[in-house]
């Protein structure tokens, strides 16, 4: 079986000093602070991966290059990955997967050998006590698929049955074409967004005026969601010009450059004032990763009520002035994960309802045999998605 490995040394910064938690486990909380010297392969001599009684054996068809899986490839001056989250390396890469179930589980009762499927990336256990609360993307015991465990860029992947969802209704729309996996294995991105904004936000009324900051592809998933599901406008600030093109197809109404702004002297808050006619935003997201620019501008131009929603990971502190959050009855809503809540189920809905295309993101398709021309390319292109594409 072929696949696309990541290996790292484990070699503990000065000062780091590991817990009896990744001692025992060999997964690092901080991966940009244990893991260096990150190499890229392709190997071919892989067997394919047992299933157990409740998994699925999945053949790959398509799966997407993610920036966590270009930050576990790039380093630092030292030789450190760039990721900073919870990682064990030494694993193939590749979360957002979807494909044909090859083979099932001797206790598996919902699928069967033909389906057509996506997973979810993070294998949440359901017994600890978050999960037993309803919090399964604050899994005590978390597995993360392509993170932790073995992923998708391979001809084969498992994962447990219960965390698969069949992709029944996109395939009633697109027939048996390989745009179905392609919807498939962007299921899991979306569903970030989809949580962010639905769940951990809360949601919104119809008509709301909502900013989102950053034209990455959970910017522009966040896009395609917020202006389906009601949004009267919907403004997005992006630097980079090929991003801000195509959140205009993701269904954004206004897209500013935002260096073209600090140059002219304007204001991002300034901008969603205007647009909004002295309202303000109802719904703001922060999709940019720089989050100490974006928040002074986003408490600037808050709606009564607003909710302001923190989906990018940053390692930055965040300032924030709350007497403008108070007056506006303003609330922060941090959000990390996908899974719970008819999340993956409503998503491709969605998408097999036509109401969000999510083709527009893919912007080139690579074989497993091109994985170093497919990662150089993902680099150069971190508005839109890579994918690999087994026929």
């Amino acid at each position: 079986m072929k696949g696309i490995f990541v290996y790292a040394d484990s070699i503990p910064k000065e000062g780091y000093k590991l817990k009896e938690y990744e001692k025992a486990t060999g997964k690092i909380y901080q991966s940009n602070m244990v893991w260096k010297n990150p190499r890229l392969e392709l190997r071919t001599d892989m067997p394919v991966p047992e299933v157990g009684d409740r998994d699925l054996l999945i053949q790959v068809k398509s799966c997407g290059i993610c920036g966590t899986d270009v930050h576990l490839i790039e380093h630092d001056d030292e030789g450190y990955v760039i990721y900073p989250w919870h990682a064990k390396l030494n694993i193939a890469l590749g979360h957002e997967l979807s494909g044909i179930v090859a083979q099932v589980g001797k206790d598996v009762r919902d699928f069967m050998v033909g389906d057509y499927v996506c997973t979810e990336e993070m294998i949440w256990c359901g017994e600890c006590i978050p999960c037993r609360n309803g919090f399964p993307n604050q899994c005590e015991r978390l597995e993360e698929i392509g993170i932790t465990v073995n992923g998708g860029m391979a001809e084969y992947c498992v994962s447990p049955a219960k965390i698969c969802w069949k992709l029944d209704s996109i395939r009633e729309r697109y027939g048996d074409t390989h745009d179905v996996f392609d919807f498939g294995a962007l299921v899991e991105p979306t569903s970030v967004a989809y949580n962010a904004i639905f769940e951990r936000g809360q949601g919104f009324r119809p008509g709301a005026y909502a900013a989102i900051f950053g034209g990455g592809p959970v910017g522009q998933l966040g896009t395609a969601l917020i202006k389906v599901s009601g949004a009267s406008k919907v403004i997005v600030f992006e630097p980079q010009e090929e991003r801000r093109k195509l959140a205009k197809v993701m269904g954004a109404d206004f897209v500013y450059d935002t260096n073209e702004l600090q140059k002219s002297g304007t204001s991002p808050a300034e901008v969603i004032m205007d647009v909004t006619h002295g309202r303000g935003a109802d719904v703001l997201m922060e999709a940019s990763g720089v989050g100490h620019v974006v928040f002074p501008e986003m408490t600037k131009s808050l709606g009564v009520n607003a909710h302001i929603i923190q989906t990018a990971m940053s390692g930055e502190p965040v300032p924030i002035l709350f007497p403008p959050m108070q007056g506006k009855a303003a609330q922060i809503f941090a959000a990390v994960g996908h899974s719970g809540n008819g999340t993956f189920e409503n998503v491709i809905r969605l998408m097999g309802a036509g109401m969000i295309d999510v083709r527009p993101l893919v912007s080139a398709t690579y074989s497993l045999d091109q994985a170093v021309e497919a990662f150089d390319a993902s680099k150069k292109r971190l508005d839109s998605v890579i994918m690999f594409q087994n026929k």
